[in-house]
């Protein structure tokens, strides 16, 4: 949960009713959703209190009557999302083995960190422990269970597997974020920069580095591709999680 939230309140409030409305005719799912909206537009510091408050048409004290705080929102916000990755506890488990199964809890990750960009900075160290973010945990661990892992292993293949994703999906998001401020796309960053770099690297002995370094911007006609370290890495990740199946 949020560093800053109260473990027992961000409990009560992540497992609680977001439907029911208050005296306001405000619910918990209102206040989320238009968070949620402005995160996505604008970054998770665009969902304030207030400016969702002005959002959704209400007074900001309104707000804290349902949720106490940002902290709390957050914690909201990132559960939610969640609850975007699968449409059942057994979604991923009914794939075609383990292998494609794990595959697809990879997938649907990256693809909801890349759909809500913010949610790499509103999750912290410690997990958001709501409803969907349990049924998550559960529905990804099922892929893994009886197929020769101790339950030990089947937690630490998840967490490599999910960590992989969070890192590739943290490389994509600082492209967009740099893209966004530079005013350039990665070609034409790239194009701006290969001639200063290859004059500025002149006379320095870099073999290694300047053969590879020319490989792969060739192939990714820019400095990173994201999508390529995502697709690489899960790749090797399962033929290492093969070799541990006894």
């Amino acid at each position: 949960m949020s560093g800053k939230s109260d473990p027992g309140r961000s409990l009560a409030l992540l497992w609680g009713s977001h439907t029911r409305p208050g005296r306001s005719g405000l619910t918990v799912r209102a206040i989320v959703d238009a968070a949620i909206e402005l995160a996505d537009a604008e970054g998770l510091e665009a969902a304030t209190m207030r400016r969702v408050a002005d959002k959704i048409g209400s007074g900001t004290m309104s707000l804290y009557t349902h949720v106490p705080g940002k902290a709390e929102l957050n914690d909201l916000m990132v559960d939610t999302v969640l609850g975007e990755l699968y449409t059942g506890v057994d979604d991923p488990s009914g794939r075609d083995g383990w292998r494609e199964g794990l595959r697809y809890v990879a997938e649907r990750n990256w693809d909801v960190s890349l759909r809500h960009l913010w949610l790499l900075d509103a999750t912290g160290g410690r997990p958001t422990l709501g409803p969907n973010a349990v049924l998550k945990y559960e529905a990804e661990l099922r892929v893994l269970d009886g197929i020769g892992l101790t339950d030990l292993q089947m937690d630490s293949v998840l967490t490599l597997v999910l960590t992989h994703v969070e890192g590739v999906a943290r490389s994509h998001a600082g492209l967009v974020r740099a893209q966004r401020e530079s005013g350039l796309d990665e070609q034409e960053w790239w194009r701006a920069t290969a001639p200063v770099l290859e004059r500025v690297m002149a006379g320095h002995d870099f073999p290694v580095a300047g053969r590879v370094g020319e490989a792969s911007s060739q192939v990714y006609q820019a400095s990173a591709d994201p999508a390529h370290a995502f697709v690489f890495g899960l790749d090797v990740i399962l033929d290492g999680v093969q070799r541990l199946i006894k």
